[in-house]
């Protein structure tokens, strides 16, 4: 059975992940289990001094279950086999520890939506992971809404 990553922070754009890989399950019959990802950045120097290391570790576990939460509900509803992972760390080079460390054969991604020069220079967490990942990464676009409903199939309604 496959193993798919998928990295979730609790944006819409994750969804789109999850909602992908559910599609590629009930839609195309992939057998696989789900490894629900999350990543928390590092706390700095001054939250350690000033909050002591348990408590700054026990706020990124809750905030990591918090951000995972609508994931995992749409994974269970749907009955899905899956797994959740948390770490602590840069994001992307993190979430390629846990994708070699769980032994994942994918790693699904939500589109951040910038591209060109933007995106390039901003350097955006699925460009790294594209580059980084020791498995083939799907970057999901977000479907956007459409403008207006069209009158017909030939154009746009009046």
């Amino acid at each position: 059975m496959l193993r798919i990553m998928i990295a979730v922070d609790g944006s819409p754009l994750a969804l789109d992940a999850v909602h992908h890989a559910l599609d590629l399950v009930h839609r195309g019959g992939l057998s696989a289990t789900l490894v629900l990802g999350h990543v928390q950045e590092e706390a700095s120097l001054l939250e350690l001094a000033t909050q002591g290391a348990d408590a700054v570790a026990e706020a990124s576990i809750e905030a990591g279950a918090h951000l995972l939460a609508d994931a995992l509900a749409l994974v269970r509803a749907a009955g899905v086999p899956h797994e959740t992972e948390l770490g602590l760390g840069p994001v992307a080079a993190t979430l390629v520890d846990m994708v070699e460390r769980c032994g994942c054969d994918a790693l699904l991604v939500g589109a951040r939506g910038l591209g060109g020069l933007r995106g390039a220079f901003l350097g955006s967490v699925s460009q790294q992971l594209v580059h980084m990942s020791p498995v083939p990464v799907t970057v999901v676009k977000h479907a956007e809404p459409q403008d207006g409903a069209l009158a017909d199939e030939g154009g746009p309604a009046a």
